[in-house]
């Protein structure tokens, strides 16, 4: 029994040390491959798995990715955990009217963000769809939703959005042919368009919005009227604005003279 304990011990000190290893990787580059993480650590893939599933409250573990499971507030401002709460009732409400715009055996685009999150609850199980997405709170739902095909948009790990950007996202995203892309925003302004917080969502907003037969905005009624530090396009962009019911005449007047489409629940 002595024997069994010390062998124990011996692989417990030797998962720490992988783990240990492995935030020290995370630290620098902000997310690591299962494949590269089992090429440094010198052990098999399965060997990291088991060692990232045992420790869920250090690690997240999606699309072949490994990250901090707590994210670090950065990036222009924009704290994800500090505004996934903010309107929450908003949000599931213009997810809600979103969602029946969603057929199936389609492939539909879904931004980042803490509003396209209640959206990706929604979708149906096993309706054959097929998602795009490029951010870990968005495809931790998609992931576990039966019968749905999910393209995660690689490249680099950007804390501030828990999201992907660069060359990568991008060169994925321009071979994909999209029925329905459904992007989020920090703020909707008559004069100075749509915008959101993060330069580096930008090119991939306006690569989906391209690639898209159907563009449609889901935002709640408090960004009407906001102005975020990057314009990523202009509300006649879009062909439907998802939004709850809260929202104010004169935005929808705003709306209808872009020649959108406004959708309540």
């Amino acid at each position: 029994m002595q024997a069994d304990t010390r062998q124990g011990n011996v692989m417990s000190k030797k998962r720490e040390s992988r783990l240990d290893r492995i935030m020290g990787l995370l630290e620098t580059h902000g997310f690591l491959r299962l494949k590269d993480a089992a090429e440094c650590l010198d052990v098999s893939e399965m060997t990291v798995r088991r060692d990232i599933a045992a420790s869920e409250d250090r690690f997240t573990f999606l699309g072949g990715y490994i990250s901090p499971a707590r994210k670090t507030p950065g990036g222009m401002g924009y704290i994800l955990d500090r505004e996934r709460a903010a309107h929450s009732d908003l949000k599931q409400a213009a997810s809600q009217a979103a969602i029946g715009l969603i057929r199936p055996g389609e492939t539909v685009f879904l931004d980042c963000g803490t509003t396209i999150p209640y959206l990706a609850s929604l979708l149906p199980a096993n309706s054959d769809i097929t998602v795009i997405c490029y951010s870990m709170n968005v495809a931790e739902i998609v992931c576990k939703k039966p019968g749905t095909r999910v393209i995660m948009l690689g490249g680099l790990y950007e804390v501030s959005s828990a999201s992907f950007s660069g060359p990568a996202a991008l060169e994925t995203l321009r071979g994909m042919a999209i029925n329905t892309a459904f992007l989020s925003a920090g703020g909707v302004h008559d004069e100075r368009g749509v915008s959101c917080s993060n330069f580096h969502e930008v090119d991939i907003k306006q690569l989906a919005l391209s690639r898209a037969m159907t563009k449609v905005l889901v935002v709640d009624s408090t960004k009407f009227d906001s102005i975020k530090p990057v314009l990523f396009g202009q509300l006649d962009d879009f062909d439907i604005v998802c939004c709850d019911n809260d929202i104010a005449e004169n935005h929808i007047g705003q709306i209808e003279r872009a020649g959108a489409t406004l959708r309540t629940p």
